[in-house]
């Protein structure tokens, strides 16, 4: 049985995240929430979950020593399959901009940077269930198809330097990535915990995919 790492740093949608794991594992994966170095370091799967400011998450992440380092060894040397959600995905930019600049993890290259829509009725912070365009053909993605509604709660959004990263878009005053992805590294604005079905199709997903 596979064993997934959710990064537990503080994150405010911790619990919910890992209820929504649980549930799209079906026993078919060990759902660790952790920040031992050593259990993410040879977890099969990891999950960061994010609620809050780029800077604030990305010091708590840091703050725990060696929690990164495990994060990299298991990722970006072993190769296990990552899945960011919310601010968890903004964390995979090279730079937020939200309070002054904070360096992110520099694993999609890019920055995060405040949404400002060009209709004065799309109101920040984006909240609530919108409809993804452009979604990719990766298979992570399968069961979001364009036109399926997720759930959106952010004022940020992550901009990589490669619109090839992009794997979705949302529109909302304004077409920004709803999802990213490269090699074994995947990441989502929307919140899966609270996106119902959808959510729940695309952590299963996650659980089998084989990047």
């Amino acid at each position: 049985m596979q064993d997934v790492a959710l990064i537990n740093y503080g994150s405010g949608n911790l619990r919910s995240a890992e209820k929504a794991l649980v549930k799209a594992a079906d026993g078919r994966a060990r759902i660790l929430v952790t920040d031992d170095p050593a259990v993410v370091a040879r977890a099969d799967r990891v999950v960061l979950p994010g609620v809050g400011a780029f800077a604030a998450c990305m010091a708590a992440l840091q703050a725990r020593p060696g929690l990164v380092e495990g994060m990299t060894e298991a990722v970006r040397r072993r190769g296990s399959p990552f899945l960011g959600v919310c601010v968890g995905m903004q964390l995979l930019a090279s730079r937020g901009l939200e309070f002054g600049e904070t360096a992110g993890l520099d694993w999609i290259e890019g920055e995060v940077r405040r949404l400002e829509p060009n209709d004065p009725a799309a109101k920040v912070p984006h909240m609530g269930w919108n409809t993804l365009t452009g979604v990719s053909d990766l298979p992570v993605l399968a069961g979001l198809k364009d036109g399926r509604a997720v759930y959106f709660t952010h004022s940020f959004a992550i901009y990589p330097k490669d619109e090839r990263d992009v794997a979705a878009f949302v529109d909302h005053g304004g077409r920004f990535p709803a999802a990213v992805a490269r090699g074994n590294v995947a990441g989502v604005q929307f919140h899966p915990e609270k996106s119902q079905d959808a959510g729940l199709s695309l952590l299963a997903r996650f659980l089998e995919w084989r990047p």
